[in-house]
Parts: structure tokens; C-alpha cells; sequence
């Protein structure tokens, strides 16, 4: 869910070989949820399963996608969450909610063999679990990458991690990030490709974007502090939906003509239980921690254990490792080629 700043908020197209020797922290339970979402049987809308009836839409695109970044000399390091604030607790219930709903949906376009509703709801039912994660680990483990649990929330976490240098950008779908104070956010990293346009038989192309904080405050001539009681006022994780007639740009209006955040609340009928102030300052000053990025190994024969394990094809496996192996010896020829 998160804030939604599309309107307000400026990209740049960029490609994934842009990123090559880049460490990206990942917020790992929203791309995660990403791939339950897009990594799905086309007809029945369910995620994919092994022959035991197992969802593996998850350990696909970890794989797969993981494998490419790889590939293109991306080093991701995943970030969990840990645990979230008390005042989340409202939105983990209408996210509950939401999700009951979609599947009552999503079960009369099977009756129907409605296949784009199928698709649309289906999206909107996927779930992750403790088990998922666990086993997201393992992988990841297995590749070779790094994982790290936050404090709190991920996204906080990576955000953090970015600004004290210790990776280059956060990697997610959601704006929470900036708000956060990330200052390179690239979306569509891990789900580039061809998307579908709701309603319609045809595709647009989905490439990765860069939006830096930097831009985006000089662009709308803001503060960061401002930028997050506009996020307030649009509605986030811990005050969803925002309030009431207050658009993006409409946020973006009242911040410049009032100034602080207590200016703004001044004038705002504050309806939801948590005070604003307390998400004013989580987003400010979220729980983080120090974390070294470290050099790890893959063990490709465990990885190929675990995935044929659910069923993977195991010329597919050959082939994306075989992929990592060329590109990790042609920059080895490169980098003794400019050494020599």
C-alpha cells in the first residue's frame, strides 16, 4: 500500500545496466509480495505451485529475478521487516479485509471465466507467509546474498542503509522510501518486463526508474520534512487513505502555504486514532541499525537442490546459473584486461 506521490513525483528511465557494481538494499516482503502478485497461472489466476500443492511464485522470482541483477553485476542485499509499530496494526486489519473481499471476488470470475477479473483479483488475494519468508531466506542464503532483518519496517531500514553510504539505492514499488529519506529509490528493478493494461489485450513495457530525493524536494521546492506531512495528509501505512478531499497536490499546496508540520495540522480534522505527530516522527526518525555489506559465496548445487525440489525445470536452472557464470567471467576478463 504505502503513499501514493505518482502525481507529485518525477522519474528517470534508467537501464539495469546503469546499476552494474551497485549494492541495492531491497525491501524484501514488497517484492516478495510482487512476485506472488505477477507470478501467477494465467487462466486460474493462482500462484504457482509444485506437485505438492506448494506456492513457488515466490522462489521463482527470487530466483530468476535475483539471477539477473546478478547478472548485470547487481549486488541486492534484502531487508525484512521486523517488528512493525504499534499503530500499523489498523491497516495489517483493512489489508485483512481487502483481501477477504478480493477472494469472494475473485471466486464468482471463476464461475464466470471472467479472466481478466480473474487476474485483477487474484492479484489483490496474494499472501505471504512466515513459512515464504523462511524459505525466501534459504534461497537467498544459497545464491549467495545477503539478508538483512530490520529493527522495523524494511523500507526504513533501507533507507537508512542508503544514506549512510552503505548501498547506493533502495529497491521497491512503493514511495515509503522517500519519505523515509532514501535518496535513490529505483522501482520496476525486480519486475521489469511487459505489463498488461487493465481492460485491454495489449502490453506496455515496464523498465526500471530512478526518482532521487534530492529532485523531487528541488522540483516541488519542499523540505524533506514537508514532503512527509504531505505523505501524512495523502494517507499512509499508518493513516490510510489520508484525509478526506487532500489529493497529492493538494497536499503539496498546504505544505508550502503553512510551512511546519504543526502549521498544517493546525487547519487538518485529524480522525484516526493514532496522533499525528507519532507517525510524523516515525517517519523521521524510524528504528534502524548499522549493517556491514558482506562478501558472500553461492552454492549453486544446493540452490539447484532446493528448486528442483519444488518441481523447477532443471534445464532452466542450468541455463540462468550458467548465465551468472559468463558474466562473471567476462568481467573478469575485463578487469585484467584493464589492469594488463
Amino acid at each position: 500500500m504505502g503513499v501514493n506521490l505518482r502525481d507529485i513525483v518525477t522519474h528517470q528511465e534508467i537501464s539495469m545496466e546503469s546499476l552494474s557494481g551497485k549494492v541495492i538494499a531491497i525491501d524484501a516482503l514488497n517484492i516478495i509480495y510482487q512476485f506472488l502478485s505477477i507470478i501467477r497461472d494465467r487462466f486460474t489466476g493462482e500462484p504457482l505451485k509444485d506437485s505438492h500443492g506448494n506456492v513457488t511464485s515466490h522462489l521463482s522470482g527470487i530466483f530468476y529475478r535475483t539471477s539477473r541483477m546478478i547478472e548485470n553485476n547487481i549486488t541486492p542485499v534484502f531487508i525484512f521487516d521486523g517488528e512493525p509499530p504499534l499503530f500499523k496494526k489498523g491497516t495489517q486489519e483493512e489489508r485483512r479485509k481487502i483481501k477477504e473481499a478480493a477472494q469472494e471476488k475473485l471466486e464468482e470470475a471463476i464461475e464466470k471465466g471472467d479472466q481478466e477479473k480473474i487476474r485483477l483479483y487474484a492479484q489483490q488475494t496474494s499472501k505471504v507467509t512466515d513459512g515464504m519468508l523462511d524459505e525466501a531466506k534459504r534461497l537467498l542464503d544459497t545464491m549467495g546474498v545477503q539478508w538483512v532483518r530490520a529493527p522495523s519496517e524494511g523500507e526504513a531500514q533501507a533507507s537508512f542503509m542508503n544514506r549512510n553510504g552503505s548501498v547506493y539505492a533502495c529497491g521497491s514499488q512503493d514511495w515509503d522510501s522517500l519519505l523515509f529519506g532514501a535518496e535513490r529509490l529505483v522501482r520496476n528493478l525486480a519486475v521489469s518486463g511487459k505489463r498488461k493494461l487493465p481492460g485491454k489485450e495489449s502490453y506496455v513495457k515496464v523498465s526500471p526508474e530512478m526518482i532521487e530525493l534530492g529532485n523531487v524536494l528541488s522540483q516541488l521546492s519542499i523540505t524533506r520534512e514537508q514532503l512527509v506531512t504531505a505523505g501524512i495528509l495523502i494517507g499512509t501505512d499508518y493513516n490510510p487513505g489520508g484525509i478526506k478531499g487532500i489529493g497529492p497536490k493538494k497536499a503539496i499546496e498546504l505544505v508550502k502555504e503553512k510551512g511546519s508540520f504543526d502549521k498544517v495540522m493546525e487547519h487538518i480534522d485529524w480522525t484516526f486514532d493514532t496522533a499525528p505527530g507519532k507517525i510524523y516522527d516515525f517517519f523521521m526518525n524510524p528504528p534502524s541499525a548499522e549493517v556491514s555489506i558482506e562478501k558472500r559465496h553461492a552454492d549453486y548445487d544446493k540452490v539447484t537442490d532446493i528448486l528442483i525440489g519444488h518441481d523447477f525445470s532443471p534445464e532452466r536452472i542450468k541455463s540462468t546459473i550458467g548465465k551468472i557464470g559468463e558474466a562473471a567471467e567476462k568481467k573478469k576478463q575485463s578487469t585484467l584486461g584493464s589492469f594488463i
